[in-house]
């Protein structure tokens, strides 16, 4: 039988209808969009389900409503019976795996991460931070573009997302420096991304400091399901590691390539992507291409998935 990897995705992800075609068919998912209103005080089911795009990716919406549609497509795959053997989210997605493991309550956790947007969206002024994309460098090339460019200000590897797309983060000044030297090294592409902060660098500090106050006033529980910490690429079951890894993982990169690798290591070979997109599974390729990948996101995409463990089950 497939050891199973359940990986959850991250701010990006998000478009205008996620989640409606489950909510509709599947009265599990829909009572997730209904708990997340109640909690947060809005509707913000129908915001993931019309939009408008422009409010759906402001920062403070984005999260809350990624973690409500991955944890809607994660209770219908509870309610079929798939149980995974390791957990894992890019960056806000950890706190999804979390929820899933039994570690955080998610009516607890939506508010948390509609928090959390506001920290990491104050955190820097509009306009001072950049996030950049590198593509077809190696880590240690990025890595020195980075000292390189550090003259000009902060400037840091932010997510090492899979071989050859590392994203950078810091002042904007910086990244632009950096940008410059990633294309002369050799870089396939080097881009700037819109967004609205430079997040995972040490910039957001001050984002982590707030968001660990309000991390001490939540339950949080032992997992119960391993989880990979995007900090360390490890384990991590106790609650005080748990609390630890989530302030970290705001200033710190997200260690997505070592975090998949260490589950493969560990058995893992087949892995679903939970939610939005299929942006994890596309780095999933680039990582361990032996691997079995699917996704569910929607209807068609949840059938497929059951196809294959009505086979493996």
């Amino acid at each position: 039988m497939s050891s199973v990897g359940l990986i959850f995705p991250g701010q990006g992800a998000q478009y205008v209808g996620m989640g409606k075609e489950l909510a509709d068919r599947y009265p599990k998912a829909r009572q997730v969009f209904e708990e997340a209103g109640d909690s947060l005080g809005f509707d913000l089911g129908r915001m993931c389900f019309e939009g408008p795009e422009e409010v759906l990716r402001e920062t403070v919406n984005t999260q809350p409503a990624i973690l409500a549609t991955s944890v809607a497509c994660l209770a219908v795959l509870k309610e079929e019976g798939v149980e995974a053997h390791a957990l894992a989210g890019l960056s806000l997605g950890e706190y999804a795996a979390l929820v899933a493991a039994g570690a955080i309550s998610f009516s607890e956790t939506v508010q948390l991460v509609r928090r959390r947007g506001q920290y990491m969206q104050e955190a820097v002024p509009a306009g001072e931070g950049a996030m950049a994309a590198v593509i077809g460098l190696g880590r240690p090339d990025v890595e020195r573009a980075c000292r390189e460019a550090a003259a000009a200000g902060v400037v840091e590897p932010a997510n090492f997302n899979c071989p050859g797309q590392i994203v950078i983060a810091g002042v904007t000044a910086a990244v632009e420096k950096a940008v410059a030297l990633a294309r002369q090294m050799g870089a396939a592409k080097a881009v700037k991304l819109a967004v609205s902060g430079p997040f995972h660098c040490r910039l957001l500090r001050s984002a982590g400091d707030r968001l660990a106050v309000d991390l001490d006033r939540i339950e949080v529980r032992e997992a119960q399901v391993p989880v990979v910490a995007n900090v360390s690429a490890d384990y991590v079951r106790a609650p005080e590691d748990i609390r630890r890894a989530l302030i970290d993982q705001v200033s710190r990169p997200v260690m997505w390539e070592d975090s998949i690798r260490r589950m493969t290591t560990d058995g893992v070979d087949t892995f679903v992507e939970v939610g939005p997109g299929k942006t994890l599974s596309g780095f999933l390729k680039r990582i361990a291409p032996e691997a079995r990948s699917l996704n569910v996101e929607d209807g068609s995409s949840l059938e497929k998935f059951l196809d294959y463990w009505g086979e493996v089950c």
